[in-house]
């Protein structure tokens, strides 16, 4: 262990993020999410984005 943790009172336990009961066997089962319906927003968005992707391929592979 350094000095500088040695200052500051860091012990091994305080540095693990999870505890023992949170990992392995006994640990809770995760939350699922349900997808959702996508709105009318979302989806012009994405395909603002694929146009958007295809006119740059477009123009690059016409500047070759």
């Amino acid at each position: 262990m350094s000095a500088r943790a040695d200052e500051e009172g860091d012990t091994e336990e305080s540095t693990w993020r999870f505890a023992v009961d949170e990992v392995g066997e006994d640990a809770p089962e995760p939350e699922t999410i349900d997808p959702g319906s996508p709105t009318l927003e979302n989806a012009v968005f994405v395909l603002l984005g694929v146009l958007l992707t295809g006119l740059i391929f477009y123009a690059a592979a016409g500047s070759l």
